[in-house]
């Protein structure tokens, strides 16, 4: 059975808004369901069932004996507190995700990112970021970072600290922090990683 009737976007935001479903329940009754969504009414994935990545996470450490990863703590309106993240963004018309990754590094924290392309593809596919209020899907991309840190080329909307922390502030953090979800399973892996911040990518 069809459980999406008709939807319809209700906002009209260049960068997010909200939609309604005429949904029908399991049996067959017919209920009011709402989600938002980066995409327009032509390519909202209800319609077009792809699998295209809006956004992307970054994984980046630095090449030293004992690896930093590069962490964010940024101010989120919808929280009105600060929260610790991997540098992230939405990948641009044209781009690829990991030049979206290079642009982004280099805007939130000043730092020249390179793309990892070793391991399984498996870790590098768009994954949904939380489909009960949203069809927005992201990528992880991974490298390693080298320079020097700056903010300069932040925008006036982003309150943004950068950190290249070890594996004891990593720790720290996902003990007593408020962290994204996405960062705090990727923050685990840096934690867990033996020979190598990057070997998870080759099971």
């Amino acid at each position: 059975m069809r459980k999406c009737k008709d939807v319809q976007k209700l906002t009209d935001n260049r960068h997010l808004n909200l939609y309604h479903i005429d949904a029908l329940d399991k049996e067959g009754k017919s209920f009011d369901y709402y989600f938002a969504s980066r995409n327009d009414e032509e390519h909202i994935k209800l319609r077009t069932k792809e699998m295209k990545s809006e956004g992307i996470v970054i994984y980046a450490v630095t090449d030293e004996i004992s690896p930093r990863l590069a962490l964010i703590r940024q101010y989120r309106y919808p929280l009105d507190a600060y929260v610790y993240e991997l540098p992230a963004g939405l990948i641009n018309a044209g781009e690829t995700a990991a030049q979206a990754a290079v642009r982004e590094m280099k805007e939130e924290t000043g730092l020249d990112f390179v793309e990892y392309t070793g391991g399984s593809p498996l870790y590098r596919r768009p994954f949904f970021m939380g489909p009960g209020f949203t069809d927005e899907t992201s990528a992880a991309v991974y490298g390693t970072v080298s320079g020097q840190i700056s903010d300069e080329d932040t925008e006036s909307t982003e309150e943004i600290r950068i950190f290249l922390a070890d594996k004891a502030t990593v720790r720290r953090i996902l003990e007593t922090e408020r962290v994204s979800l996405r960062g705090a399973y990727l923050m685990m892996h840096f934690l867990s990683s033996v020979g190598g911040p990057l070997t998870f990518l080759e099971r």
